[in-house]
């Protein structure tokens, strides 16, 4: 049975945030879509009380449906866990954080229009940022998305907000072509929905900060380099490389 809309939220050891979360976007996307929407949190290799208190809400609403996943498979791997559960005509995706606001994420719903996929950007003109990034996290975003649109012609301001939304066809075509599960997910994820001819929009989001992120920015920027230099070579005549990476160097960086 289709719905209305999908929102799909992975959730990692979020016992501190998911909750207050669910308290914003359940009252306000039931209030307004009422049965024609659904909630699909993924739970995954979590050790805390992450899947108790979703399902404490999924109880009281029920649009609200709780898949567990007794591996850790980050983000991108929760997120496709998602789709394959989501009914909605229009399937989004936004972190368990809270640093989206409800408003913010209906907003990408409303103004899809014509495209296949629609992102929130924390950088193009208009966007609200609270409180301001530190200048390291800014340099690197900004270094990441100069590389990101060299190596994949895709002129996307902020491809890592985590909140973005998809038609179901689009996604159909893009789900078997998805493969990278850790920091190059939604870059994969644009870069396969601009490679099979879609059109992708942005629009400028609202954003706040929330406490209790575990990002080691130096480390990640390490393994999103890795990761879409990875990505850009499976599309190219080096492919081999990849091969050849996977089974030296990336067995000593990435242990199984």
């Amino acid at each position: 049975m289709t719905t209305g809309i999908s929102i799909v939220i992975p959730a990692y050891n979020e016992e501190q945030r998911l909750g207050p979360m669910l308290d914003q976007y359940a009252p306000y996307f039931i209030g307004k879509y009422g049965t024609r929407m659904e909630f699909v949190v993924i739970v995954n290799g979590s050790h805390d009380r992450t899947e108790e208190i979703a399902r404490g809400y999924a109880g009281k609403h029920e649009q609200i449906r709780v898949v567990v996943e007794p591996r850790a498979i980050g983000k991108g791997g929760a997120i496709m866990l998602g789709f394959g559960h989501a009914r909605g005509r229009l399937i989004g995706f936004v972190d368990a954080d809270g640093s989206t606001p409800p408003e913010a994420m209906d907003e990408l719903f409303e103004h899809i229009d014509g495209a296949g996929m629609i992102i929130a950007s924390r950088w193009m003109k208009g966007a609200e940022v609270s409180p301001r990034q530190p200048l390291k996290r800014r340099v690197a975003s900004r270094i990441f998305n100069l590389l990101v649109r060299r190596l994949f012609n895709v002129q996307i301001t902020d491809t890592q907000c985590g909140a973005k939304v998809l038609t179901h066809e689009v996604l159909e075509a893009v789900l078997p072509h998805l493969g990278l599960t850790r920091w190059a997910f939604d870059v994969d994820l644009v870069f396969q929905v601009h490679r099979l001819g879609y059109a992708i929009t942005e629009r400028p989001t609202r954003w706040r900060d929330v406490t209790g992120s575990r990002l080691n920015v130096t480390q990640a920027s390490i393994e999103m380099f890795i990761a879409i230099v990875r990505l850009r070579l499976l599309y190219s005549p080096f492919k081999f490389l990849v091969t050849l990476y996977d089974r030296t160097l990336g067995r000593k960086i990435h242990p199984a």
